[in-house]
């Protein structure tokens, strides 16, 4: 009976993993491949794996572990593992921070961070974040906006003109909208707008209106431009949340290190 129960435990445990790793290799559909979904779906298979063989790779550790060399490298596995486990929860739980931390009413200026396009189409995520601005500004008439996004080498014009148009169209004053059309990283996006803001005479303090996963790492560029920030998360679909949300641990990683 034992035995009976632990493998079914470990088919289930495949099985919850194998629809995991599917998960992740949705949006390679239309073509979104990045660090994120590979390494999902590379890591979900490994664990469906090592569940659904788990008694052969225990004889193998065992064997492994009567030997220096093989201890040092299980040792040096598990520690990698553990520090990279350690890593993503403490990243996470910042991540979940920084989606918290609403203007509440307070005076600011609104920077919308760019996304892909289409022509002059926004995407459906920047379409999410444009319309989470539209909301805000809809509510709060004093408050000003910029778009930034610059264009990208297969765009046929810049993200901050595509943005712009689509807040126009849905009845925003072009008064109340300032372009930011050069920037091609998150963090230019806050350089750049920083000197919009000190040319024109606009409010110092800002909201930053992206997706709840990204709001951290943009936080962190934004007090490095002197900002004090706040953030209105828009919503990210559920096919796409853990594809960007694994990307953006090595995106704050690599902001923390290299930047």
């Amino acid at each position: 009976m034992k035995k009976i129960m632990l493998a079914v435990i470990k088919i289930v445990i495949f099985l919850i993993f194998i629809s995991i790793c599917s998960h992740f290799l949705v949006p390679i559909n239309v073509g979104i491949v990045n660090v994120g979904n590979v390494t999902g779906a590379v890591v979900s298979v490994i664990i469906a794996l090592t569940a659904l063989f788990f008694g052969t790779f225990r004889k193998m550790a065992a064997v492994m572990w009567e030997h220096t060399a093989g201890r040092i490298f299980l040792s040096a596995v598990g520690g990698i593992v553990s520090l990279c486990v350690i890593g993503a929860l403490v990243i996470s739980g910042f991540m979940l921070g920084a989606m918290r931390d609403k203007p509440d009413g307070k005076p600011t200026t609104l920077i919308v961070l760019g996304c892909q396009i289409y022509g002059t189409t926004p995407s459906r995520m920047l379409m999410h974040r444009l319309d989470t601005a539209y909301d805000y500004l809809t509510e709060h008439e004093d408050v000003c906006v910029i778009v930034s996004g610059g264009q990208g080498s297969d765009e046929i014009t810049s993200e901050a003109d595509v943005m712009q148009q689509y807040l126009i169209n849905k009845g925003i004053s072009e008064n109340r909208i300032f372009m930011e059309d050069k920037s091609t990283s998150t963090e230019e996006n806050l350089k750049f707008s920083r000197e919009i803001i000190d040319r024109e005479g606009l409010c110092g303090d800002i909201t930053i209106v992206t997706d709840g996963f990204h709001q951290f790492r943009s936080d962190i560029f934004a007090k490095r431009q002197g900002f004090k920030a706040y953030n209105l998360s828009a919503e990210t679909e559920g096919w796409l949340l853990p594809t960007y949300w694994i990307r953006e641990w090595f995106g704050v990683l690599h902001c923390l290190v290299f930047k």
